[in-house]
């Protein structure tokens, strides 16, 4: 694995970007202002307190949510033509497995959906297993599979179908830290195998620090970005790099940036 990063062309662009949700109580400016470029290869976290629009701005990347202002594009084109063209994979909070099908049923559905051949399928099915580790796992049902096997089956499901996106809303959050430890070390390793572009929403610091290229700070009231940090730390990261100084003066940058935001509201 290579020490240092080598990032390809802009992937997703947000300019100005504002999204506004209509309530009962009136308007709440969900982002405001985002002007963000993500390039092929990077691992892009995003980090602040609920309500900041972290989650917001990877559904709008999505297509899930439709930004009210600003331009946003995926491979410069707009996020319902990436979608239509299969740009991204999407990994949820929750793993989301059907539990009446087993977890290659379960990675196996979008490729049905989509059309696949079942030859296909079946190759497919069996290297994203490889990818996550859960190879002799494929005729096993959720439920008996841990937490942490059922997010990795939820990562190949969102492999299988080989976009060069993946964008992961907190999947990690729920588990115990031995785990979330242990699935950091194996999505990074994933990461340096299939080269994917990677946007990550997270509430951790350390997680934050540990996983990313570049960490995107955001405050709530509206939804804004108040720091990017570009990341010093090499690509090849043991656990153990989190008891380093550069480690640690990251996390304090992105302390601070967390802190002020709170202070602009």
């Amino acid at each position: 694995m290579k020490d240092t990063l080598s990032v390809g062309a802009p992937v997703i662009e947000a300019k100005g970007l504002n999204l506004v949700f209509q309530t009962a109580d009136g308007p709440v400016h969900a982002l405001k202002d985002v002007n963000l470029t993500i390039n092929a290869g990077e691992f892009v976290s995003f980090i602040g307190p609920s309500g900041c629009g972290k989650t917001t701005f990877l559904r709008a990347i999505a297509a899930l949510e439709h930004p009210t202002a600003g331009t946003l594009t995926v491979n410069g084109i707009t996020p319902d033509e990436a979608r239509r063209k299969r740009a991204y994979g999407y990994v949820f909070q929750a793993a989301g497995l059907y539990p009446w099908r087993t977890i290659a049923g379960n990675i196996r559905l979008p490729l049905e959906i989509m059309g696949f051949s079942k030859p296909d399928q079946a190759e497919r099915v069996a290297r994203v297993l490889d990818l996550v580790e859960l190879s002799g796992f494929a005729n096993k049902f959720p439920w008996q599979l841990s937490g942490g096997m059922q997010q990795r089956a939820s990562i190949a499901r969102a492999l299988a179908f080989d976009a060069d996106i993946l964008l992961m809303d907190e999947p990690f959050g729920a588990l115990d830290e031995i785990v979330r430890d242990r699935l950091n070390e194996e999505l990074l390793k994933l990461w340096a195998r299939t080269g994917k572009t990677i946007g990550f929403v997270t509430h951790s610091i350390p997680e934050a620090v540990y996983l990313s290229t570049r960490i995107v700070v955001m405050s709530p009231r509206p939804g804004r970005i108040t720091d990017i940090i570009d990341s010093p730390l090499p690509r090849d990261r043991p656990l153990d790099i989190r008891d380093s100084r550069e480690f640690i003066e990251i996390a304090h940058r992105v302390r601070e940036g967390l802190r002020a935001g709170h202070q602009d509201e």
